[in-house]
């Protein structure tokens, strides 16, 4: 009986209540509450990276409504209109009554400013009660409406008087141009024309012609007529010493004959018709004994502008323009040539040629002969042309 209930005591003592249910170490009821609810680190991590994308996706999502959508809708309110300071250059021209709505619609036309309602809003906030001047003004491309308008009101620095001279005009049209850019009579220049030597020209020059070289200009609204002509004068003399040619008779002379090729030419042909010219004046020249025999020179000479010459009036001599009847260059030049022609005068091709004629006057095709009697079929090419061109030869 003992022994048994001594075996009992001991399997009573050495039981423990990590041997009862429920109260064990490995059983999960043992452990705290707040660490059971609590995920592994990795689950959280996860979490965290889901909650990021999440936010990135959010945030993206923004951004293209607001680009795609609210912009757009908010730029419909806004106004039109460059930032600024604007590039290049535009003469705008005011004309006599244009109201501030047309003033605007030119400034939109031309590149000046973005919008006529940008220039419109910077009249009322910042004109003054000012008035924009009819006139030209000299702007950039681009500009923020507010430097339009206020250059167009600061006359001083943009009003201009802008004046556009084509090549080979003759000196009576030059001066129409420039009477009608600045409002200055024709006779205040050809009064000047009289006496060439002012501006520096040799005492052979009957007149400016020649020297009034072509271009675009912008004069000071207070220009005298004397600034004007001088500035164009100086203007061919650069361009004639750029050339490399400094003797003012030389200089003469190369106008001279820069403004018969433009007259006689179009620009492909500059240096075949310069070197033709060169063999005319050759003094080995038997071909023509030294006669140029232009018509462009003698049309000058009789104060036209047709070609179609009489005989009679190709052999008056006392036409000093008359390279039919005068050998040798005529007394000066017949235009206003500009940079192209003058570097032919300069530097001739070298051809064998003695006559040119222009063909087609539609597409300028010129062709060259080396005896009167090739030309001669050149010319009846071109009197048959102009037989299927009425008007076009006059």
């Amino acid at each position: 009986m003992s022994h048994l209930s001594h075996g009992r005591t001991e399997d009573t003592s050495t039981g423990s209540l990590d041997a009862i249910p429920g109260f064990g170490p490995d059983d999960e009821d043992s452990r705290p509450r707040d660490r059971r609810a609590r995920p592994p680190r990795r689950v959280r991590r996860r979490r965290t990276v889901v909650v990021l994308a999440a936010v990135a996706l959010v945030t993206a999502a923004i951004v293209v409504l607001t680009t795609t959508l609210v912009l757009p809708f908010m730029a419909r309110f806004q106004t039109p209109d460059y930032p600024g300071p604007g590039q290049g250059s535009a003469i705008v021209t005011v004309a006599q009554g244009d109201t501030n709505q047309e003033i605007g619609a030119t400034l939109v036309q031309q590149g000046v400013v973005e919008s006529t309602k940008a220039f419109n809003e910077a009249l009322q906030k910042e004109s003054g009660g000012k008035f924009i001047q009819p006139g030209q003004y000299q702007l950039k491309k681009e500009m923020k409406a507010s430097d339009a308008l206020a250059a167009m009101l600061d006359t001083k620095t943009s009003a201009v008087h802008y004046a556009a001279i084509n090549q080979n005009l003759r000196q009576s049209d030059v001066f129409t141009i420039l009477a009608k850019a600045t409002s200055i009579p024709v006779a205040q220049f050809q009064a000047l024309a009289k006496n060439p030597g002012q501006f520096g020209l040799p005492a052979k020059a009957p007149s400016l012609e020649g020297y009034l070289h072509p271009g675009e200009y912008r004069f000071a609204l207070n220009a005298k007529p004397k600034d004007i002509i001088a500035q164009m004068v100086a203007r061919t003399k650069k361009t004639l010493t750029d050339a490399g040619i400094t003797d003012p008779n030389e200089q003469y002379r190369m106008l001279t004959i820069a403004s018969i090729i433009e007259a006689e030419a179009g620009e492909a042909d500059y240096g075949k018709v310069s070197g033709a010219i060169y063999n005319r004046l050759g003094p080995d020249n038997k071909e023509t004994s030294g006669r140029l025999d232009s018509d462009a020179t003698v049309s000058y000479g009789l104060g036209r502008r047709s070609y179609q010459i009489s005989d009679q009036e190709k052999q008056d001599a006392s036409n000093k323009y008359n390279t039919f009847a005068n050998p040798g260059l005529p007394v000066g030049p017949i235009g206003s040539p500009g940079a192209k022609s003058i570097a032919a005068a300069k530097h001739p091709e070298k051809v064998p040629y003695f006559y040119w004629v222009t063909v087609n006057l539609d597409t300028g095709e010129t062709k060259y002969a080396v005896t009167l009697e090739q030309h001669q079929r050149n010319v009846d090419e071109y009197t048959a042309w102009c037989g299927a061109h009425p008007g076009k030869c006059d």
